[in-house]
């Protein structure tokens, strides 16, 4: 009887069910399950621009907002201490740290050659998204009066047709017109005599001038390559690769590569083209992170993709960014002194 009723009740514990957590501990459970997945998110592409490579989708698309990726490591070390989560406290500071110190400027040093000026250059770079924003573009021309304009996403019913017209050709006597296709087509506008020098081989069109400036000759490009989109990120870092290529190829020849990059100083593909010793005029002038695009977000909210990057001849005085109606990117506008 005694054994009977011994087995019975070890039955009895064996069956029990188990306590659920308590509301706290859930909440715990819950904080740190949203803090490791937040800081997982940000670590990869950090990782990848601590290691000098931009890695596989989507780590290219989010180094972009490298910034921005400060919000979503903040709440994911807040969710750890809420959760009172240790090893998540400190993945959550090292991860702000790293991020903190990827954030200085990038390309924006080096050597400026010294001696006479032989002229005050003003620089103008646009994407036009599909020659919609051929208008505003028209009014930049005549307001801001630059003496190099590179334009991308020139389409040939708009944009290419504006740029014919007599007022246009007045004031820019020298162009470079190409491509076809709304986003394909690009443009070279010159206050200076021109040589036609090639192009990039790209799927947007790319071409190249030499330019006289005052007796000195000056390589003027347009930069356009496809933007890192998932499934076509080799196609990026290959024609990335190609204006790296022309950059390294410069020799003393003063050079101007000027366009839509779609690559950030945040990116190892276009560190890589700074690291041939172009600067990027923004960035000596101490606005390397004032977004150009999107638009719509920019300048509270965006990523600068669009660059006029100078070789050691020209020293950028000033930058500017316009905002052009109809169009997803800002343009700038710099002001540069070119030595002989």
């Amino acid at each position: 009887m005694s054994e009977a009723l011994t087995t019975s009740n070890r039955t009895d514990a064996v069956d029990e069910p188990p306590a659920p957590p308590s509301p706290s501990d859930l909440r715990r459970r819950i904080g740190r399950w949203c803090s490791g997945t937040l800081l997982m998110a940000v670590s990869a592409p950090v990782g990848c621009r601590l290691g000098g490579v931009d890695g596989v989708t989507p780590a290219p698309q989010l180094l972009a907002f490298l910034p921005w990726l400060l919000v979503p490591g903040a709440v994911g070390l807040g969710l750890a201490v809420g959760a009172r989560w240790q090893l998540g406290i400190a993945w959550g500071a090292v991860v702000l740290a790293v991020t903190g110190t990827l954030l200085r400027p990038y390309g924006g040093e080096g050597p400026v050659a010294r001696g006479p000026v032989a002229a005050q250059l003003r620089i103008l770079s646009a994407n036009l998204e599909f020659g919609q924003a051929t208008p505003g573009l028209l009014q930049a021309l005549r307001r801001d009066r630059p003496d190099l304009v590179s334009v991308q996403e020139c389409s040939p019913d708009v944009c290419a047709a504006a740029l014919d017209s007599a007022e246009v050709r007045a004031a820019y006597p020298y162009r470079v017109v190409t491509g076809d296709g709304r986003a394909e087509g690009s443009a070279l506008l010159s206050r200076f005599p021109l040589t036609e020098d090639g192009e990039v081989r790209g799927t947007l069109a790319m071409p190249r001038a030499v330019v006289t400036v005052n007796g000195v000759p000056l390589r003027f490009q347009v930069a356009h390559p496809m933007p890192p989109l998932p499934g076509q990120l080799g196609v990026w870092r290959t024609e990335l690769s190609r204006l790296r290529a022309v950059a390294a190829a410069r020799g003393s020849t003063a050079t101007v590569i000027a366009g839509d990059f779609n690559a950030s100083q945040d990116h190892a593909a276009f560190r890589s083209l700074l690291d041939t010793g172009l600067r990027d005029s923004a960035t000596t002038l101490g606005h390397g992170r004032t977004p150009t695009w999107p638009s719509l977000t920019a300048p509270p909210l965006g990523v600068q993709i669009d660059h006029v990057l100078v070789s050691p001849a020209l020293e950028p005085r000033s930058v500017r960014f316009l905002d052009l109606a109809d169009t997803d990117h800002r343009a700038v506008l710099v002001e540069a002194a070119l030595h002989r």
